[in-house]
């Protein structure tokens, strides 16, 4: 297996070709191939009027020995040097309108896999799983990450609505590098600050450890981004910007200026209000 170069590979028999989302724009250059195969959310979830369609038509499903296979990282040796990637739960019970997830892997978290199916000693681990403190196995996954000793990246947005004291207590266990949270809906605030407090007091991690995702551009006004922007760094959090179908957003937009203030971590720090960064703007 390698990755398809048409100026070096040449003719293959089969080519497989994926993307995450639709409007990402297809591979423009011509395959010399006697079979393409599309698969993925970007071919068979589309975003119309807002709503996420699923073709069912599109869907194509690696087989399960494949799905369990041992990664082939040497297709990626700069970023997979020294750390394994891969999924132990998947699905997520939200639903949320703005996410791949339900219509990609279903509104229930489950687990699909152990650690060892994709990590053999590496260092390293970035976790992929999109709500794993839902899965009713979250005790499994969260001992077996203990037990690596390995730094633990969560890349995807864990679920703080539901975080206890057990939870937090066992994540605090594990050697991790970065774990990220989301602030997604406004609304939500009475519920979410007193589980981000109780999150920090547990663990005792300091900002660098603790990142948030906060969706915008979808829902919410810019007085609503502010206030969750705010009150994250007030908890002792990192905001981290979102901005739902971006790219039909302008440079310009506030919203980005938003996002170009907040995550330029220099800038943040030493710009703390952004009625100031604007100014100098």
């Amino acid at each position: 297996m390698e990755w398809y170069q048409p100026l070096f590979s040449g003719y293959m028999d089969k080519v497989y070709m994926s993307k995450v989302f639709s409007f990402t724009p297809d591979y423009e250059y011509y395959i010399d191939s006697d079979e393409i195969i599309k698969g993925g959310s970007g071919y068979c979830i589309e975003l119309i009027n807002g709503k996420e369609i699923y073709h069912t038509e599109n869907d194509i499903q690696l087989l399960q020995e494949i799905e369990h296979i041992y990664p082939d990282y040497s297709l990626y040796p700069e970023l997979t040097k020294d750390t394994a990637y891969g999924f132990m739960s998947r699905g997520c019970p939200r639903g949320c309108e703005f996410c791949h997830v339900e219509a990609k892997e279903g509104r229930k978290s489950y687990k699909v896999a152990d650690l060892s199916e994709f990590w053999k000693y590496q260092k390293n681990i970035v976790l992929l799983d999109p709500n794993p403190i839902a899965c009713k196995e979250w005790k499994d996954i969260f001992q077996q990450l203990i037990d690596s000793e390995s730094w633990v990246d969560f890349s995807q947005g864990v679920d703080i609505r539901l975080m206890t004291e057990e939870k937090a207590e066992m994540i605090k266990k594990i050697k991790t590098k970065n774990i990220h949270f989301a602030w997604d809906r406004y609304e939500d605030k009475d519920k979410i600050i007193p589980k981000f407090k109780m999150f920090k007091e547990i663990s005792g991690w300091d900002k660098r450890k603790l990142t948030v995702y906060v969706l915008t551009n979808f829902n919410t006004t810019i007085e609503h981004d502010l206030e969750r922007i705010y009150t994250l760094r007030n908890l002792g959090y990192w905001p981290y910007v979102m901005i739902y179908d971006k790219q039909h957003t302008k440079p310009k937009d506030t919203v980005r200026k938003i996002q170009r203030w907040v995550n330029m971590r220099a800038v943040f720090e030493s710009t703390p209000r952004f009625e100031d960064y604007q100014k100098v703007r």
